[in-house]
C-alpha cells in the first residue's frame, strides 16, 4: 500500500535571503549599549562620592572647636561622658518613658571614659606631651576638675574662643594637653591611634564618632 506523506510548512524549502548571522558581533553591540546604558545612570543617579570625615579635617578646619571637645572630654562634659548607658554610669543621664527605663536594660557594654580614651591615652601612644600627661596623671579628681572648668570658662571668654588669646591662668596641664592633641590630630596621627585603641587591627570605629559627634 502506498501512503502519501504530507509536507508541512517545515519541510518546504526556503525561498528568501540567506545571509550569515555573527553572534559575536551582536553580543559585542549588545553588551556595548547596556554598558553605556549603565554608566549614564550611574552618572545621573549614584550616589555622591564624599570624602568622610575625620579628625584631621576636623582639626585642620576648626581647630577652636577641636581644642573646646577635647576640653570638655578632659573634664567629662562632654556629651558622651553625660551620655549614660552603654558607655558611662552617669547617674540621672538615662532616657526614661515614665518609671521605665529601657536605656540601662542593656547596662554599660562600651564604657568610654572620655579623658582617657580620647586624650591621655592617644597622647600616651603618640609620646607627646609627656610631662603634661604625667602631671595630669597625678593630679586628684577635684584638681583635674578645677583646671578643665577654669581652661573652659577662659575659652568662652576668649575672642572666638581662641585659645592662643587666653591669658595665663591656673589651667594645669589641659592648654598642653589639649595643644598636643590638636597637633597629633591635624598630622593625621590622631585617627589611626584613636580608633586602634591599643590592637594591630580594629574595626570599631565608635569612638573616633563618638569624639567627632561631640564637637560642634
Amino acid at each position: 500500500m502506498n501512503t502519501k506523506r504530507s509536507t508541512g510548512i517545515a519541510d518546504r524549502p526556503w525561498a528568501g535571503t540567506v545571509r550569515a548571522y555573527d553572534l559575536f558581533k551582536e553580543l559585542t553591540i549588545a553588551l556595548t549599549v547596556v554598558g553605556l546604558v549603565i554608566l549614564g545612570l550611574s552618572f545621573t543617579l549614584g550616589s555622591p562620592d564624599e570624602p568622610s570625615v575625620t579628625l584631621k579635617g576636623w582639626a585642620a578646619a576648626a581647630p577652636t572647636d577641636f581644642v573646646t571637645t577635647a576640653t570638655a572630654e578632659l573634664g567629662g562634659t562632654s556629651e558622651t561622658a553625660l551620655y549614660g548607658p552603654p558607655y558611662t554610669h552617669t547617674e540621672g543621664a538615662t532616657q526614661t518613658i515614665g518609671p521605665f527605663d529601657p536605656q540601662s536594660l542593656s547596662g554599660v557594654r562600651l564604657p568610654i571614659d572620655t579623658a582617657n580614651d580620647f586624650v591621655i591615652t592617644p597622647l600616651g601612644e603618640i609620646g607627646s606631651a609627656p610631662a603634661a600627661v604625667a602631671t595630669w596623671n597625678r593630679a586628684t579628681d577635684q584638681q583635674r576638675s578645677d583646671w578643665t572648668s577654669a581652661y573652659t570658662d577662659a575659652l568662652g571668654q576668649a575672642p572666638e574662643s581662641d585659645p592662643t588669646q587666653i591669658p595665663n591662668g591656673d589651667f594645669g596641664p589641659v592648654p598642653a594637653l589639649t595643644g598636643a592633641l590638636l597637633a597629633a590630630a591635624q598630622a593625621g596621627s590622631l585617627d589611626g591611634v584613636l580608633q586602634a585603641q591599643g590592637e594591630f587591627y580594629n574595626l570599631d570605629y565608635t569612638r573616633p564618632i563618638l569624639f567627632l559627634g561631640d564637637g560642634s
